[in-house]
């Protein structure tokens, strides 16, 4: 049985952009992702190379910003939550 989703994702469309920043430290650089789809709950980050993230960071989308948890990573492709 599959358990159902409990928020919708949402694939970002229209005059929104996809790109976002990964913040792990103050003192380090901002990482470069793309956002995949989104929720109000979490996020699917498309991270361009092989990076080595904390379990805890803040995800800058727009004017957002956001902290998150590390939840899944698939090649260059991660989940958060909110």
């Amino acid at each position: 049985m599959v358990n159902p989703r409990r928020f919708a994702r949402v694939k970002p469309s229209g005059r929104v952009s996809n790109a976002a920043k990964i913040v792990v430290g103050p003192k380090d650089p901002m990482i470069d992702c793309a956002l995949v789809d989104f929720s109000p709950g979490g996020a699917c980050l498309d991270i361009g190379s092989a990076v080595t993230l904390p379990p805890r960071f803040e995800l800058v989308h727009g004017n957002t910003r956001k902290r998150c948890r590390l939840v899944w990573k698939v090649g260059r492709k991660i989940g958060v939550s909110f």
